[in-house]
């Protein structure tokens, strides 16, 4: 029951336009004027999500990440991370608030611009209050502390990803959404940032991430690496990888292009291999193989898109897929050799050119599995059109236009992947070798540490080959059914 004063006597009402009302309707625009600066001065709630098809939760509004900066401390032991999170954005907007994702862990403090900020945390959304309103073009730093046991995550088609822990080991997969079991952030691929990875290990393990190897320090029994990646990369190709790998790292010679006589040379990135130890011997062979892919995608399909480069080799009980990590594919042990040309393809196609949506997946490995397909024709004489063929052939590859996966489940099905390569072939016959190769140099070029979409692509290919190509989009890339080749 609400405790009530005593009331006052009765005072008749001040007629309309008297000195009584002029001062209540001041007091009334003085709180309006006050509301508005309020809004003004803290903005509005940034979106909980980026309305991605398939994942409509993912990632963030009204802010654009710039760089991580994590610091990590594991104990393969238990299993416990402790992490911070540095996170160097740029407002969009005004901003009131804004999140981040995040899944499991415990969040121990938050700050923004040095001041401790509210959180909120309702499923895989943090919500961040600084104490002072943000302005669109600010530049931001948050900081987030936390700690616990990083989870696996399930994706919708059943695999997994996230913190994949077994016994001393773990890695850190992140495709499409597992990055964030072990770090906030804004994961989506459309928000790329450069990274700095620190990750701190018992003396004796290693830590392998992204990028180069900065500084490997010991002290009181563990051991601090400093990884660090300059050019922009999305959340879901971090990677860390943490057992007892053998590394080794080469510093390439640069190489002069045939004919140059004297002029600049070719730059060769350095290489950086770690391989778990009971897969030494059988990963010897496919290690070997690596160099020479790089410099034939390279020739092929034009400059390599990072400073420097390289592959993780784990055991098969690691993952249950490989992956294209960013700059060092992750493989679950020895994998074939056009597995790792499909990976390394992936450092142009999906890691340098981004997809904008989880929808123009078919980019990724529509061109990584046509690059397989050249370089069997390059390597062991088994002409494209062979490979174009068989899948033509294969019934998985027709069960949805590569374009258009029906649901979040199927976005790294056959179609992305088989009916998506033999799109690309489709553009090449209508074009021809020389103008096809072109397009995709240029395609490569253009679009360099990007992101971009299908309509994208299609429109940039008819530009720049001039023809309209729009048989070729409604029969192979948008079709319900399986075209007649002619």
């Amino acid at each position: 029951m609400d405790q009530r004063t005593p009331a006052a006597p009765a005072v008749p009402a001040a007629p309309l336009g008297t000195a009584a009302t002029a001062t209540v309707t001041a007091l009334a625009l003085l709180l309006l004027v006050g509301c508005a600066a309020d809004a003004a001065e803290h903005g509005t709630r940034g979106a909980a999500g980026v309305g991605d098809r398939y994942f409509p939760r993912l990632g963030n509004g009204g802010y654009d990440v710039q760089h991580y900066g994590l610091t990590l401390d594991y104990a393969p032991s238990t299993g416990r991370l402790k992490g911070t999170a540095e996170i160097t954005a740029r407002a969009t907007q005004d901003l009131s608030s804004f999140n981040l994702d995040f899944a499991g862990m415990t969040v121990d403090s938050v700050t923004v611009g040095g001041r401790r900020a509210t959180v909120h945390r309702s499923g895989t959304e943090l919500t961040l209050r600084p104490r002072a309103g943000l302005t669109r073009g600010e530049t931001f730093r948050t900081v987030v502390r936390y700690s616990g046991v990083p989870r696996r995550i399930t994706d919708p088609d059943e695999s997994h990803e996230g913190w994949l822990r077994r016994g001393d080991r773990a890695v850190g997969l992140g495709e499409p959404t597992g990055s964030m079991a072990w770090f906030p952030g804004n994961h989506h691929p459309s928000d790329k940032a450069s990274y700095d990875i620190r990750i701190t290990v018992p003396e004796g393990v290693k830590a392998i991430s992204n990028g180069e190897l900065r500084s490997e320090r010991t002290s009181a029994g563990r051991t601090a690496f400093a990884w660090h990646s300059a050019e922009p990369m999305a959340s879901y190709l971090a990677t860390v990888a943490i057992g007892p790998y053998k590394t080794h790292e080469v510093k390439r010679k640069e190489k002069r292009k045939e004919g140059t006589k004297g002029q600049a040379a070719v730059p060769v990135v350095p290489l950086y291999t770690a391989v778990d130890p009971t897969v030494a011997e059988d990963g010897a062979e496919l290690l070997a193989e690596l160099p020479g892919i790089i410099d034939w995608e390279t020739k092929t399909f034009g400059p390599y898109p990072f400073s420097s480069a390289g592959v993780i080799i784990g055991r098969e009980d690691d993952s249950e897929y490989a992956l294209e990590t960013q700059t060092k594919p992750f493989l679950p042990g020895p994998t074939s050799v056009g597995t790792l040309v499909h990976e390394v393809a992936h450092q142009w196609f999906g890691n340098s050119v981004t997809p904008r949506t989880w929808q123009d997946m078919w980019l990724n490995e529509g061109f990584a599995e046509y690059a397989e397909w050249l370089w069997e024709e390059h390597t062991n004489d088994i002409p494209v059109q062979r490979s174009f063929d068989e899948a033509y052939a294969d019934d998985d590859n027709w069960a949805f236009p590569p374009a258009r996966p029906p649901s979040a489940a199927n976005i790294s099905d056959s179609p992305v992947y088989g009916r998506g390569a033999m799109v690309l072939h489709r553009v090449r016959v209508a074009v021809g070798d020389k103008a096809f190769f072109r397009i995709v140099r240029g395609w490569l070029r253009t679009y360099r540490h990007g992101n971009v979409s299908t309509d994208d692509f299609t429109a940039y290919v008819e530009k720049e080959s001039g023809q309209d190509l729009r048989g070729v989009w409604d029969a192979w890339l948008y079709g319900d059914s399986r075209p007649t080749v002619i």
